[in-house]
């Protein structure tokens, strides 16, 4: 654990107030944000976390999905435990939904020498929302980057805008999750969310301090699949963000308290990505549907096929250096360059050498243990 960054002190002695995300719980001495790991103890705010993950991988940078970043590479991928949400149908519920600290104890320096013993190409904070440990993300980013490795969000886009003098010190790309065509009222209903508004303020932040940005957005059968509601969605997109910015539309699976949906039927998939061209977005995939036409990259100006991909992988690619269209030169929006392994299978669980798991339920156990 330690004293977190993101907080201020309230006039009522003990009291504190969280600024890292939009909640800006207001936590008295001994209490806990909605998060689960912003802790008040003894009037200050610590971040429980710091330094104890309860999961790392090494992935694809589709899997996040990122698309347009560097594709081809590797990431180390980091959750804690923890949400500011509470999406009914988390897939990550274990790790999001759960009210215990507890992990593996690392530091940022042991967790950066990992990533480049295990040939990573940047780090991901993901699984979780990285925003409740923006603090942790932040120290461990900023050695990444002087490393050479990039650092990238799968973010819910629910944060403060306090918590953007840390991330633009280290954040180069982020997924910026939707669920249910950000509907405020499926938003209200299914995750707990009352206002998506700070969503979109930091989507503009991000857009400010040059982030890499591409937009995912879960759409759920028969309660979050308002394709008038897609089509306002992409149409704030196209008109503040660009029409270049890369927008997938992913298949939802039962999960948690929601098994009783079915899966969403690749036709309404189908739907959203026809409306998201008529409104002028260029780069539209399909999400969670292997195999679909709509996993490839397309030119926005011949329509020839540029990036062919199955799943999380790349099977063909046909721009030059400067990732410009190989047929008519058409510069096409991807940040970086091709990874030298793309078309290698370099993905696993990570070891953990010398780590040490530890579990945290309360304030008094903190005490025992410091």
């Amino acid at each position: 654990m330690k004293k977190a960054v993101l907080y201020k002190k309230l006039e009522k002695e003990g009291w504190v107030q969280c600024t890292a995300c939009p909640r800006y719980c207001v936590i008295p001495r001994g209490g806990i944000g909605v998060c689960g790991v912003r802790w008040n103890i003894d009037g200050d705010l610590y971040l429980m976390v710091y330094g104890t993950i309860l999961t790392a991988h090494i992935d694809p940078i589709e899997k996040k999905p990122l698309m347009h970043f560097h594709p081809g590479t590797a990431v180390f991928s980091i959750a804690t435990t923890g949400c500011n949400w509470f999406c009914k149908y988390c897939q990550n519920y274990d790790l999001s939904q759960r009210r215990k600290v507890e992990g593996w104890t690392t530091t940022p320096e042991e967790l950066v020498k990992l990533a480049l013993e295990y040939g990573a190409d940047g780090f991901a904070y993901t699984y979780n929302e990285p925003t409740i440990f923006m603090e942790f993300a932040h120290d461990v980013g900023v050695l990444a980057r002087k490393a050479g490795l990039y650092n990238v969000f799968v973010t819910n886009g629910y944060q403060s805008l306090e918590s953007f003098k840390l991330i633009k010190e280290f954040l180069d790309g982020a997924t910026v999750d939707f669920k249910g065509n950000g509907d405020p009222k499926f938003l209200y209903k299914y995750a707990g969310v009352r206002d998506p508004e700070p969503i979109y303020q930091s989507l503009l932040e991000m857009k400010k301090l040059k982030i890499h940005i591409e937009i995912t957005d879960l759409v759920v059968p028969q309660i979050g699949d308002n394709l008038d509601q897609a089509r306002k969605l992409v149409r704030w997109i196209v008109e503040n963000l660009g029409p270049e910015t890369p927008i997938h539309f992913l298949r939802f699976h039962p999960d948690y308290l929601m098994v009783n949906l079915p899966v969403t039927p690749t036709r309404t998939i189908e739907k959203h990505i026809k409306i998201a061209k008529e409104e002028g977005a260029q780069y539209v995939y399909a999400g969670n549907v292997p195999g679909h036409p709509a996993e490839h990259t397309y030119c926005p100006k011949c329509g020839k096929l540029l990036i062919r991909r199955y799943g999380f992988y790349i099977l063909e690619w046909n721009l030059d250096d400067k990732n410009r269209c190989k047929f008519c030169g058409y510069p096409i929006n991807i940040r970086g360059s091709l990874g030298p392994n793309w078309n290698k299978d370099r993905f696993a669980a990570v070891y953990l050498p010398n780590s040490r798991y530890i579990r945290v339920k309360s304030p008094s156990d903190i005490k025992k243990q410091h």
